[in-house]
């Protein structure tokens, strides 16, 4: 092999690298919201946020999550009851975080050097003048953390739930709306914007 060609293709590899590494780009989706109430005008006083019941005990992960709620309920014009006082109305919030396997990302590029070309694929390779090739592997599987919040709002004297929603949405695990204290965020501002929203419709929150 000679040197201008060993040169040629320590330079490949470097390009691939630089140009894979600017490729790798993370996703996150949209919230799907949907929400149900009584449709007469919903009235306001202290609440409790509370874990559902047979939920376990509160865990750290749930306060993220309640106080995303409790904020976006001060919002809505409610007043969070102080830690000793049972509010007038209980949000019961509810989550769950699943971690699912999706499809290879795809190869969104092609390169060529020295007469060769190289198309992004499963085992590709990049070629350089008369058929020298540095394998680059396969693709590698991509993961999505899917996140769901749910919350009642109970009056408290009866019991009755006035206002309730849930709200989805799911994320590259290695993009920042897969954390935990960013995805409860985004999940609460989604599922109370526009407080209380229409009963029974779906609505997308980019």
């Amino acid at each position: 092999m000679t040197a201008a060609r060993t040169l040629l293709i320590a330079l490949a590899a470097t390009g691939l690298a630089g140009s894979l590494a600017g490729c790798a780009t993370t996703v996150s989706g949209p919230v799907q919201v949907t929400r149900f109430h009584l449709g007469a005008p919903l009235e306001r006083g202290t609440v409790t946020v509370e874990p559902l019941p047979g939920g376990g005990p509160a865990s750290l992960e749930f306060s993220t999550y309640a106080s995303a709620v409790e904020a976006e309920l001060i919002q809505s014009g409610y007043t969070a009851a102080p830690a000793d006082v049972r509010g007038q109305y209980l949000a019961v919030v509810g989550f769950t975080r699943t971690t699912l396997e999706g499809p290879p990302k795809p190869p969104p590029f092609s390169i060529g050097l020295g007469g060769g070309t190289y198309s992004g694929g499963r085992g590709g390779g990049v070629g350089i003048g008369g058929g020298v090739s540095i394998p680059i592997g396969k693709s590698k599987s991509r993961y999505v953390v899917a996140t769901e919040l749910s919350v009642q709002i109970r009056r408290r004297s009866d019991g009755t739930v006035i206002w309730e929603g849930r709200a989805q949405t799911q994320a590259d695990d290695k993009a920042p709306e897969a954390q935990a204290n960013v995805a409860a965020g985004k999940l609460a501002h989604a599922l109370f914007l526009g407080f209380p929203g229409e009963s029974g419709r779906s609505i997308t929150v980019k």
